[in-house]
């Protein structure tokens, strides 16, 4: 299947989610724009005081005088500095507390995500997003947002002293300064899709590498090595023409800015010896006018220079927000289901571009009943099995729980109706007892102990450390089937109504996967379970048995029964069993 990017969130969706993160945080922000605003008010004093020394002079001052006017510009610069740089620090324990609300909020959306959404995006565009874009986000939240914060502050208050002193000096500075605001629109006007196409690139780049990555013995044993090369040239050079979209916008802005800003001080001297030379104005007045303007460049610098990162980081919240969306296209299921049996009604289903690989399944799985399901490769149990655990939805007819269709229940219910346990699995880093938490986070040592027997994960009491041992890398190497029998302790911990095993013991030896499934069967007694699997050991101990042909449930009944009917499930058994028709010793 082609990957199909997550949703991006709109420029006002974004806006409400930065709304809903400074009000969290409210009276930090509300500390930060008060100690900004008393820094920029500091900062004001210096030029006005400049030129009320230099009327002073004109008018015959002492040096005492002079002095004296210095030392209060001095205290009060002290004043800006220390107010600015406290204001700093609030800001950036603001930001990264912000920044944990976004981390957090977005593992939160992650795990909340159906399978599907997740499968069809890719593991690449959910990557870039968790690491890439939240990394951006961070960034801004820490340094951009204060930056900028001051700086408007103080640009504010410097244009407002400018038209205190004179109102003509003051129009001249804003007129002066039309260059900077054609430039910012002209800018803001495209670097918004211009940097989205730039995430969804680097996304695309990641989802080929670690696809790649991720089947290279594949890609060996098929000699795909030459595709995969030029599916990766093709997505880097994507990603190269796109940064150079986004290289081309600030190669037109940057400039443009730095030209701009001596525009308003060169015409405020003009403008103010004229009006000077017609006695209109004073020459402190004007001289202040043009330090105003002259200081206003530094905020404005401080804006100009984060405008890039602020459109950046917007296109990275907004795929960011984005997961939000994702997780709330999946159609929530109005009811709770009655009980926990099994409906599937005339499925259908197909994959993007494929024909019908489940077509017009009908099944009842009652609530405690063991169902095997068999039949040759391709034959689409694997399907079957998504459908009945709510990751696909059927394009035709139903599969629901209880009533209610499996694939519209939320995440956190359908985990206590379904689960399935494929042949993937994962150690995570940390200890065994880590391991198992994630499960059960308020199970003891008893009951994880517990959990591990049930699978024949006797291997942990060997361990140095036990339960306390560390696995994976820098702790012990854990090889396919402890992988996998820590996983099927997970689910015993989960003690889900409904156990989906789609060859999941396929990792174990013969010996050891009939010891896991019979103590699974023991420790699920009174649970509904349904066991795909190759090994037709699992059928005979079944009490129904569903065999599938072609997309087709072709066979239900119990081993003895599709035995005798001398079907397609007999001449499995039979190739099994090396051609015998009895059961196994």
């Amino acid at each position: 299947m082609t990957p199909r990017q997550l949703p991006v969130a709109g420029p006002r969706e974004v806006a409400r989610a930065g709304g809903r993160l400074v009000r969290a945080d409210r009276w930090a922000f509300a500390g930060v724009l008060g100690l900004n605003a008393l820094a920029a008010a500091a900062g004001l004093v210096g030029p006005w005081l400049v030129g009320r020394i230099v009327d002073d002079v004109q008018k015959g001052a002492g040096v005492g005088d002079v002095d004296r006017m210095a030392l209060v510009i001095l205290v009060f610069s002290a004043a800006q500095f220390l107010l600015a740089r406290y204001a700093r620090y609030l800001g950036h324990r603001f930001g990264e507390r912000t920044l944990a609300r976004v981390r957090e909020q977005f593992v939160d959306r992650a795990l909340a995500l159906p399978a599907s959404v997740v499968e069809r995006a890719g593991s690449g565009d959910l990557t870039a997003r968790g690491t890439t874009d939240v990394a951006m986000v961070g960034t801004t939240l820490r340094d951009a947002a204060p930056e900028v914060l001051i700086a408007m502050v103080q640009a504010l208050f410097i244009f407002g002293a400018v038209f205190l002193l004179d109102p003509l000096l003051g129009c001249c500075g804003l007129v002066g300064l039309l260059g900077i605001s054609w430039s910012v629109r002209w800018y803001l006007r495209r670097a918004r899709a211009a940097y989205l196409a730039e995430g969804a690139a680097n996304s695309a780049v990641t989802e080929v590498l670690t696809a790649t990555v991720t089947g290279a013995r594949t890609i060996e044993a098929f000699g795909l090595q030459e595709r995969r090369v030029a599916a990766s040239r093709d997505a880097i050079e994507s990603s190269r023409r796109a940064r150079t979209r986004t290289l081309d916008l600030r190669s037109v802005f940057f400039p443009t800015v730095e030209v701009s800003y001596v525009v308003p001080v060169v015409a405020v001297l003009v403008v103010g010896g004229m009006l000077r030379a017609h006695g209109v104005v004073g020459l402190g007045a004007v001289v202040s006018a043009a330090l105003y303007l002259r200081q206003v460049s530094e905020p404005l610098d401080s804006i100009m220079m984060w405008v890039e990162q602020l459109q950046s980081s917007s296109a990275s919240f907004a795929r960011v927000e984005g997961l939000g969306a994702a997780a709330r296209q999946a159609p929530a299921a109005a009811d709770t289901p009655a009980d926990d049996r099994i409906d599937v009604v005339g499925a259908r289903f197909s994959y993007e571009g494929g024909r019908e690989v489940v077509r017009g399944v009908d099944l009842t799985v009652r609530p405690g009943e063991r169902i095997a399901l068999v039949g040759p490769s391709g034959a689409g149990k694997t399907t079957l099995s998504r459908l009945l655990a709510g990751i696909d939805a059927p394009h035709a007819g139903s599969v629901t729980v209880g009533g209610v269709p499996v694939a519209a229940l939320d995440p956190e219910q359908l985990r206590r109706h379904v689960v399935l346990v494929t042949q993937e699995h994962h150690v995570f880093l940390g200890t065994v007892r880590d391991n198992l938490l994630i499960a059960a986070p308020a199970a003891q040592d008893a009951e994880l102990l517990a959990a591990l027997a049930a699978v024949g994960a006797d291997w942990v009491e060997d361990l140095p450390a036990g339960l306390d041992t560390a696995v994976g890398d820098g702790g012990h190497r854990t090889d396919g089937s402890q992988a996998q029998q820590l996983a099927l302790a997970r689910v015993v911990l989960a003690d889900p109504h409904t156990l989906i095993l789609d060859e999941a013991t396929a990792l174990l030896d013969p010996t050891t996967a009939r010891h896991t499934e019979r103590a699974l069967a023991s420790v699920l007694r009174g649970r509904t379970v349904i066991a795909i699997a190759h090994r037709l050991h699992t059928a005979h101990d079944a009490d129904r048995v569903a065999v599938m042909e072609d997309g087709r449930l072709t066979e239900l009944g119990s081993h003895d029964a599709l035995l005798a009917a001398r079907g397609t499930y007999a001449s499995l058994w039979s190739s099994w069993h090396g051609g015998t028709d009895g059961a196994p010793a």
